[in-house]
């Protein structure tokens, strides 16, 4: 604005004088003219230089104070210095203000995430207890009912900062079926709100070796823990019978852009604390042939059978110790080894269908001479996404439990899921599901004692919340 100004007034000041040349006896008057209009001239050039330097102090103070963010650190009109011509203004660089702390400069990197995970469901049998056989999360009939709600903290590890970790605080009924169990937790009331917490370090070995140390998720089988990444409402049998969590020492490394290898040495399966002695492995491979296919193979082998008798917990301590710690020794002990073979593979057909399919084999011995117990499975799940933010899913699934490892008895299950689904807007999930469960046994119950039935069949309708800054799969 400032060289405009000057430009304007050097050219008229210019032309003036060529007019008054052109005149051949300029009068008084006219002689009196050109120097007024000389004079408003340059009061015009000084007035345009002044609201320039007005409009650039406006420009830095307001938005600070307006804002909270620090000023603006383009050059400013020094207040110390003198009044600049119109055409030469001296300027010098405003030194920044201090940021003012945020959220995000304290949790360097860290992201937060909140859910809350509800349901209403019907089972038609009308069981008594109301109480769903073999559901994990979806465990009882006609009532409003909170699966749960959780806190989800995570910092990964990158090159620039090599720890993090990841803190999942879980409330609710779903901490009843993860860790609230003392089929498998010695002191259940101490870990049932503690779903995963563990630490993490990046070794700079190769393209980096990330070392975590503590409980985590397991990755046998494709489903997780939390519904709003998963397919359907419910979880499957295989979900239900495979291990949730472990507690130990994991190590994970990309051999190649398209190959992932992580192997396991932990307590056993959902042990916080073990209860044999026996550490467990897994060895976890990822391959990702193309952008839109990922496939795990996975194998897994421990001790799963306690050698000490539980104690009532809580309850007063049999010795110097922490109450609900063991005292007797099992003899003999069970010295039998578990093996889960697991495997499943994600395909993205098309940015709106997704195809899984899921295989299992285990094979379980109480003793080291004992015959095995076996259990395969298999399950196929598709998903489909309809315009307007609505969803269609399925799960079909056959479960072959010999030997009773699962279900208590020697049956052939069977499950089919329908879904369908509405985000109803960011952070916000209607869900609902008919599932029909099938078994070539007697098992499920009904309202009527001791009369049991070969099928049941269940409406849910499921509500899911979250928020935070923790972006994409939980």
């Amino acid at each position: 604005m400032k060289i405009l100004a000057s430009t304007v007034a050097f050219v008229l000041l210019a032309a003036l004088p060529l007019t008054a040349q052109s005149a051949p006896d300029p009068s008084a008057a006219r002689r009196k003219e050109i120097a007024e209009l000389r004079a408003e001239l340059a009061r015009l050039a000084a007035r345009l230089d002044a609201l320039e330097k007005a409009e650039a102090t406006s420009a830095t103070l307001p938005a600070a104070s307006a804002t909270g963010a620090p000023a603006s650190s383009a050059p400013a009109v020094s207040s110390s210095a003198p009044a600049p011509a119109a055409s030469t203004a001296t300027t010098v660089a405003s030194t920044p203000a201090a940021a003012p702390a945020t959220v995000d400069d304290f949790l360097h990197g860290t992201t937060l995430g909140f859910g809350l995970d509800g349901y209403y469901g019907y089972n038609f049998n009308q069981p008594i207890g109301r109480a769903n056989l073999l559901r994990v999360y979806d465990v009882t009939s006609n009532s409003f009912s909170i699966n749960q709600a959780s806190l989800v903290v995570e910092r990964i590890p990158t090159i620039d900062s090599r720890f993090g970790g990841r803190l999942d605080l879980q409330f609710g009924q779903a901490t009843e079926t993860l860790q609230g169990s003392y089929a498998n937790e010695q002191r259940a009331q101490v870990w049932r709100n503690l779903f995963q917490a563990y630490g993490s370090y990046l070794a700079p070995v190769g393209s980096g070796l990330q070392i975590d140390f503590g409980k985590f998720a397991s990755a046998l089988g494709v489903e997780g823990n939390y519904t709003k990444d998963q397919i359907a409402y419910s979880r499957s049998f295989t979900f239900n019978y495979l291990p949730y969590y472990h507690m130990g020492v994991r190590a994970n490394y990309n051999v190649t852009p398209k190959i992932n290898v992580t192997y396991w040495l932990v307590n056993g399966a959902q042990q916080t604390e073990d209860f044999n002695g026996f550490k467990s492995q897994a060895f976890i491979l990822n391959f990702k042939p193309a952008s839109t296919v990922s496939w795990n193979v996975n194998y897994y082998f421990g001790q799963e059978q306690r050698d000490v008798l539980p104690t009532d917990n809580p309850g007063a301590p049999t010795s110097p110790m922490q109450p609900g710690l063991p005292a007797t020794n099992i003899t003999p002990a069970p010295n039998g080894r578990n093996h889960i073979f697991d495997t499943y593979a994600t395909w993205n057909v098309t940015p709106k269908l997704t195809l899984v399919g899921e295989a299992d084999y285990v094979i379980s011995r109480a003793q080291h001479e004992s015959n095995p117990t076996h259990v395969a499975i298999g399950a196929a799940y598709i998903r489909y996404a309809l315009p307007k933010d609505w969803s269609i899913g399925s799960r079909f699934e056959y479960f072959d439990d010999r030997g009773a490892l699962f279900s208590g008895k020697t049956q052939a299950l069977k499950e089919f899921t329908f879904v369908a689904d509405r985000k109803l807007a960011p952070g916000m999930l209607a869900r609902a599901e008919y599932r029909r469960d099938f078994s070539n046994k007697n098992f499920f119950t009904t309202d009527r004692e001791g009369v049991l039935v070969k099928q049941q069949s269940t409406a849910t309708l499921g509500l899911i919340f979250w928020w935070g800054n923790k972006q994409g799969q939980w």
